[in-house]
């Protein structure tokens, strides 16, 4: 039997490319119509693997979350270690397909790695002690800081012109170098913040947690 010109379809495949025509063109380039093309096929064919373009999104945004690392929840990891760990693995994979970033932002649904991603850190915490209240909003300010810092670029939003600063704003004189430097800037600043938040939720921990196991309040 001869074999068939084309690839066969499978959801691992359409996700791969979906996810690629996403980091090209951004969300609103994803159709099903493109996405046939792109695969070489006929549009209804890939309904055979997903109902809706919202559950084959879902799985395209889930495949981001699948490229980070979860390794360092693994017990007895220190909590503080492997937040630090875990954020930057996620500021990564967010860095790598920032077109998604704004679905990321509504929360898990029922992704299952985004909510695998979920129970690691809110395990992590419960087992160190933190009160599940706690835990719970620990999770969300972590996610709102990472999610926020791969919106966009705090060093690319200023204009590489430097008579633009002049006169006016005297306290950003050498602004118009800062998008040269982007990837450092916002690294350093991602590092920066990621610091001082862990430093203020581990002065959190101490008036906190108790040394025998934590507040069950």
């Amino acid at each position: 039997m001869a074999r068939p010109r084309t690839p066969l379809l499978s959801r691992e495949r359409i996700v791969t490319a979906a996810l690629a025509l996403v980091d090209r063109e951004g969300l609103a380039a994803l159709s099903t119509r493109r996405l046939a093309g792109e695969l070489s096929v006929s549009g209804p064919s890939l309904y055979n693997h997903f109902a809706t373009k919202d559950e084959l999104l879902d799985a395209v945004v889930d495949s981001v979350m699948g490229e980070v690392d979860l390794s360092m929840f693994r017990p007895p990891a220190p909590w503080r270690t492997a937040l630090r760990d875990w954020a930057r693995s996620y500021r990564s994979a967010l860095a790598a397909h920032p077109n998604v970033v704004p679905v990321l932002a509504q929360g898990p649904g029922r992704r299952p790695n985004a909510l695998r991603l979920a129970d690691a850190v809110f395990g992590c915490l419960v087992e160190a002690g933190w009160p599940r209240g706690q835990a719970t909003r620990i999770g969300a300010l972590m996610r709102y800081f990472i999610t926020g810092s791969a919106l966009g670029s705090f060093a690319a939003g200023f204009p590489e012109d430097a008579a633009l600063y002049t006169g006016e704003y005297p306290h950003l004189g050498e602004a118009h170098k800062l998008a040269e430097h982007r990837r450092r800037i916002d690294e350093g600043a991602f590092e920066t913040g990621l610091e001082a938040l862990l430093d203020g939720l581990e002065l959190r921990y101490g008036r906190t947690v108790s040394p025998t196991g934590g507040d069950p309040a």
